[in-house]
């Protein structure tokens, strides 16, 4: 039987699955809405050109390019909205999850307390009882009633028995206490463990969702920038006959053209840039690891001090366990409780933020594939990659536009993967960079210190 919070989240994927097929429509020409068998295309040059010698045929087109131009809008405002809400979900899912997180690793480290206590008066219980088997309570209660000058007493005898008997037992009951205790906080554990699970799993279906609402946003916008000047030149030329309208029509359809030609080469100029960019580093990196190894003498040396991981940028750069620094930038806010700058809230922060500058390069901690590209809540536009062995890392606040790679992309060390920005809960160009184990955010510090990065 679903459960009731199953069945909203499975509604909300296949919601979003809805809205990237009916954009895919919108990208290839017809328009949103229309069932296959009522599928419109966008008008052509032909179209507006036959529509102007009817003045009725002229009236429907005109009707017709301004119902489109609206509801491009109407949809990139709508996916965009989607995307939002659900992103703010994923971050809330994934804030009960960190709690979670937290709560389990609170209840072990006690039930192991707890379960060494036990431990220790349960062998203290023993070795008296073995102690007073083997001597009938004669060498453990001598140290009492032995060689004294009540010796002869036996009710002095007695008594010291009966109390040696009782401190036993104490021991003992004590020993069966801490037990209880010990199997308490670990049902306890156990229970917060199975309860992790499901905060995980939801947090998961959250990051699918909010995943599919960003791409579908990303796809709504594209195709409203895709369509918009041309729909807008044609209308122009429907409502004034003038040849300076079509001529500029055809200029700006030409432009358009050109400008998105020029776009394109200029993506795949920075992409060549950056991959030349990328192997110069790693020949360096590759150079240096060779030297050092050259030099480095037959008996271990100690371990190199943290360095930034990236030379004088101070990001970018593999360090020879494979990692490198995210960024450049001093830390302006670490790792821990705090009151959010935004919203006034104490809440866990659960990463470090680095500032470099507006616009400033991202670059991935090290290998991995990305597992999240897109639009979240406090965190703004945001990339999360794992690393395998239950190892992953997320990089907040990125710029609008300034992501620059996609979910189930395969990311090597140093890639320039997204630029630095002030997006969601943000006062200010920064990035927002989180460790994590199993699911569970740790400190950055500590984590990439122990990888020979320093942040």
């Amino acid at each position: 039987m679903t459960s009731p919070v199953t069945l909203p989240r499975r509604r909300g994927i296949a919601a979003a699955a809805t809205v990237l097929l009916s954009l895919s429509l919108v990208v290839s020409g017809t328009v949103l809405g229309a069932s296959p068998a009522q599928a419109v295309t966008y008008p052509s040059w032909d179209d507006v050109q036959a529509a102007r010698s009817n003045e009725s045929a002229k009236a429907a087109e005109v009707s017709r390019i301004q119902g489109l131009l609206d509801q491009l809008a109407s949809d990139a405002a709508d996916a965009q909205a989607e995307a939002e809400r659900l992103g703010v979900e994923f971050e809330k899912a994934q804030a009960d999850a960190d709690a979670g997180a937290a709560k389990l690793a609170e209840l072990q480290a006690q039930a192991d307390e707890k379960g060494a206590v036990a431990d220790a008066s349960e062998q203290r219980a023993g070795q008296v009882s073995a102690q007073l088997a083997r001597t009938g309570g004669g060498d453990v209660s001598s140290q009492l009633v032995g060689d004294t000058e009540k010796a002869g007493d036996l009710l002095y005898r007695l008594g010291a028995m009966s109390k040696l008997t009782e401190q036993t037992d104490g021991i003992r009951q004590q020993a069966v206490t801490d037990r209880n205790v010990a199997q308490s906080l670990s049902d306890q554990a156990k229970v917060a463990s199975d309860a992790l699970v499901k905060l995980q799993g939801a947090a998961q279906v959250s990051m699918d969702e909010a995943q599919a609402a960003s791409d579908a946003a990303a796809t709504a916008v594209a195709a409203q920038q895709e369509n918009e000047s041309r729909l807008q030149g044609q209308l122009a030329v429907l409502q004034d006959q003038s040849l300076q309208t079509e001529a500029d029509y055809a200029t700006g359809v030409e432009v358009a053209r050109q400008a998105e030609e020029a776009r394109k080469a200029a993506a795949a100029a920075e992409a060549a840039h950056q991959a030349e960019v990328l192997r110069q580093q790693r020949a360096v990196a590759a150079a240096a690891a060779a030297a050092a190894a050259a030099a480095r003498p037959s008996s271990p040396a100690p371990a190199p001090a943290p360095s930034s991981g990236g030379g004088s940028s101070g990001g970018g750069v593999p360090t020879g366990s494979g990692w490198v620094r995210p960024s450049a930038g001093y830390m302006s806010s670490g790792y821990g409780m705090r009151v959010n700058p935004v919203t006034g809230v104490y809440r866990m922060h659960d990463g470090i933020d680095l500032a470099p500058g507006c616009n400033s390069p991202i670059y991935a901690a090290t290998s991995g594939t990305v597992t999240f590209a897109g639009l979240t809540g406090g965190y703004g536009n945001y990339i999360q990659i794992s690393h395998g062995g239950g190892v992953s890392t997320a990089y907040g606040h990125i710029v609008n536009g300034g992501i620059k790679v996609s979910r189930g992309q395969s990311v090597v060390a140093g890639q320039l993967i997204a630029l630095v920005g002030s997006t969601g809960n943000s006062t200010g160009c920064h990035l927002h960079f989180e460790t994590r184990v199993n699911g569970a955010s740790t400190n950055p510090v500590p984590f990439m210190a122990a990888r020979g990065v320093g942040l």
